[in-house]
């Protein structure tokens, strides 16, 4: 998670929407999703396409800590630019994971290998178990829906909880919980994710760790192996000058 302290001054965002026009409320849209807190953004990660047709970003929001408690610090941002009619058109999403954005962005065209983070800012992977699962999140993110999410910015506990719900799969845990803890000290982060049955099982736990009686995290279960049907026997073969 980025920090205008202990890392380098973020650069100005530049949406390249110069010479730009949109509909009144598209217009309005970007400019209090967007606009009203541009000098509060940092971009992590961005790309444009060759043409200037799309551009993708994601950003960090140093505002959201002045927010209500719980919001995500990050917005996953896709431009669309008409190069003829000169206008643009936008999507957003505000998301409680790096990795959660560049999975959102992918997911609307971003080339896989073009949007990765900045690694002058923000904290670094612990382990690769971390790394792992970070992967997996920018990769497989549309396999899963979010369900509820809670940032706590206290330096003295910097955590960001992560309740999904597994889309299409015959999962044994079809909850999960992605827990991403923040070590100022050593300036890293883990993340570690756990598996429950129930929706009530893993808001319950998301719960218990704010309020510091969480137990470890369950493990994730695999996905349930079905054994296949057995093949039907062929018929015995009649043997010659035999009757039945």
């Amino acid at each position: 998670m980025p920090s205008t302290t202990q890392s380098p001054e973020p650069e100005v965002v530049d949406f390249r929407l110069d010479g730009f026009a949109a509909d009144e409320q598209v217009r309005l849209d970007f400019y209090y999703r967007i606009g009203l807190n541009e000098d509060m953004l940092a971009p992590l990660a961005e790309h444009h396409t060759a043409d200037g047709t799309h551009s993708y970003y994601v950003l960090f929001d140093r505002s959201a800590t002045y927010d209500h408690p719980g919001v995500p610090q990050y917005i996953a941002l896709h431009l669309s630019r008409d190069q003829e009619k000169r206008t643009f058109d936008f999507e957003q999403k505000p998301l409680p994971l790096p990795s959660m954005a560049q999975s959102w962005l992918i997911n609307r065209g971003c080339p896989p290998d073009a949007i990765g983070l900045n690694p002058e800012l923000g904290t670094s992977p612990a382990d690769e178990e971390t790394k792992a699962l970070e992967r997996r999140l920018v990769g497989d993110g549309d396999h899963y829906a979010m369900g509820y999410s809670y940032t706590r910015d206290d330096p003295d506990d910097m955590v960001t909880l992560v309740a999904l719900r597994a889309l299409g799969e015959s999962a044994l845990s079809p909850f999960r919980v992605v827990v991403e803890e923040v070590d100022y000290e050593q300036w890293t982060h883990t993340l570690r994710e756990g598996g429950f049955a129930t929706v009530e099982e893993a808001l319950q736990w998301c719960h218990h760790r704010l309020d510091g009686t969480a137990g470890p995290l369950p493990p994730v279960k695999p996905a349930s192996f079905v054994r296949p049907a057995p093949m039907p026997k062929a018929p015995a073969p009649r043997l010659p000058g035999r009757s039945r």
